[in-house]
């Protein structure tokens, strides 16, 4: 399927009824699904400061929007105390955050993904101490049209198993050449279920060990990313093609610097990635370095044979 070129509406994130849980991601939609919806119905679960809370099954989930008024670091920071407030007695297994002006300096000089990679990382420090590495979930960071940071989450009950990619090192291990602190992500998320697992899959790109890979090159950087997609795959227990063709239900991101990339992209994503009944979205957004093209994030639901 090659995808159809859209008028760029910005990405629409469904957690639960239209009034109040539809979230505006800020991020142009280039091809593919205008609208994400993950977990299916939702119904709201109340409030915790920013965040809006909403209850789906066994998960809690919970988006925030909000403008920064300082440094992006702060803002982070803040949002995410609330978000550890609304999930207490629950275990984070997915973040994704929208940053607005991701590559552009900040009010101090800090470029904003890394102020808001600081906040991000003292705010898990404070919450679950200096010991917080292995309680790091999948996540994405990716630049908004908005002006406002918005960041989403996916929480369960049960204890999540987070997997890092044996080809790169652990973001949360980056050295400090990539900012004041690292990013604190994992590269995986795997949730076990009764019959079946979810995993979430992070914003992944080409990047081997902690470097860039083919600056100014998108075909490169797009092998190598499915390089390491193959490998977190692997690492996951999902074999070498992301659970292709075991009945789950799979959702793609495909997050693009260049808009003019996409029928390149797509057309090996095709031929290489997707499966008939995949949901796509190709996106427009600038990403957490500079010299990175593309990435791509993915969800599975109804994963079967995962431990």
């Amino acid at each position: 399927m090659t995808p159809v070129l859209t008028e760029s509406p910005s990405l629409k994130i469904t957690l639960g009824p239209e009034e109040g849980g539809v979230f505006d991601a800020g991020v142009p939609v280039l091809a593919g699904d205008a609208v994400e919806i993950l977990f299916g119905s939702a119904r709201p679960a109340g409030r915790m400061g920013e965040v809006a809370l909403f209850q789906a099954g066994d998960w809690l989930l919970g988006a925030a929007t909000l403008r920064p008024t300082t440094e992006l670091e702060e803002t982070s920071r803040q949002l995410y105390r609330n978000i550890f407030e609304a999930t207490r007695g629950q275990q984070l297994a997915r973040i994704w955050n929208y940053v607005p002006a991701l590559n552009a300096a900040g009010p101090a000089g800090l470029e904003n993904y890394r102020g808001f990679c600081k906040g991000r990382s003292l705010a898990f420090e404070q919450h679950h101490g200096s010991g917080f590495k292995p309680l790091l979930p999948s996540a994405s960071a990716v630049g908004t049209h908005s002006a406002a940071l918005t960041v989403v989450f996916a929480a369960c009950s049960g204890r999540p198993r987070h997997v890092e990619n044996p080809l790169q090192v652990a973001a949360y291990d980056y050295p400090g050449a990539y900012g004041p602190r690292a990013p604190s992500f994992a590269r995986a998320t795997v949730v076990p279920g009764v019959d079946s697992a979810t995993v979430f899959i992070s914003g992944t790109a080409a990047i081997r060990g902690h470097a860039t890979v083919a600056s100014g090159s998108t075909p490169l950087q797009l092998a190598c990313t499915l390089e390491n997609l193959e490998a977190l795959s692997t690492a996951c227990g999902l074999g070498s093609r992301l659970a292709t063709g075991d009945g789950s239900t799979r959702h793609f991101k495909v997050y693009l610097r260049y808009a003019a990339d996409l029928p390149l992209v797509a057309a090996v994503l095709e031929k290489k990635l997707f499966a008939p009944g995949d949901r796509v979205s190709y996106l427009q957004a600038d990403l957490c370095r500079s010299e990175l093209r593309v990435e791509v994030e993915a969800s599975f639901f109804g994963v079967r044979g995962l431990p």
